[in-house]
């Protein structure tokens, strides 16, 4: 894992403490709001503030999925190439990418509409559910990335720390 520990921390964090996971929760959230929202618009009887504040928060999920994106990056090229891990980060990738787009042409979409006061059209709601479906998929490659691979979280011996008996002293790892 050398080569992941050899990125610059700044912008991406520390390793074993990585800004990328921290970041995804606000599209995350903000998305499965949003498709709550959705389903909710057509089940209360005066919907417009629900579409208009699940348009809202679709352009705060793009945001927080640029900002993601950017240090997400800086992890994908931290794994080396040809890995398995790459591959999946490279996947994982893809898949965020075309949630974010996805999303954005559902606010270019959505954009205004909110007005009239009826519930989210349903083709706006399918692309939603869809995007959050993807957007799952995509959190499961993540997941593998972190908790399968590791990937800057922490090498083997920094591991070992954690499974080491209170009162128990480890030698130090030696540099290679």
């Amino acid at each position: 894992m050398r080569s992941a520990r050899s990125r610059p921390a700044l912008l991406a964090g520390p390793y074993g403490h990585p800004f990328h996971p921290i970041l995804v929760t606000v599209p995350i959230g903000a998305w499965v709001t949003s498709l709550v929202f959705d389903v909710a618009s057509h089940v209360v009887h005066r919907p417009g503030f629900l579409t208009h504040s699940s348009e809202w928060l679709i352009a705060v999920g793009v945001i927080g999925a640029l900002l993601a994106a950017m240090v997400g990056f800086l992890d994908l090229f931290a794994i080396p190439s040809g890995t398995p891990a790459f591959r999946t980060g490279l996947v994982h990738t893809t898949l965020n990418l075309l949630v974010t787009a996805a999303y954005v042409i559902n606010f270019l979409w959505r954009y205004g509409d909110h007005t009239s006061g009826t519930g989210v059209g349903i083709g706006r709601l399918v692309l939603s559910a869809l995007s959050v479906a993807v957007l799952g998929v995509s959190g499961f490659l993540g997941g593998k990335l972190a908790y399968r691979y590791g990937v800057r979280v922490a090498d083997e011996a920094t591991q070992a720390e954690g499974f080491t008996p209170h009162g128990t002293r480890r030698s130090p790892p030696t540099s290679a």
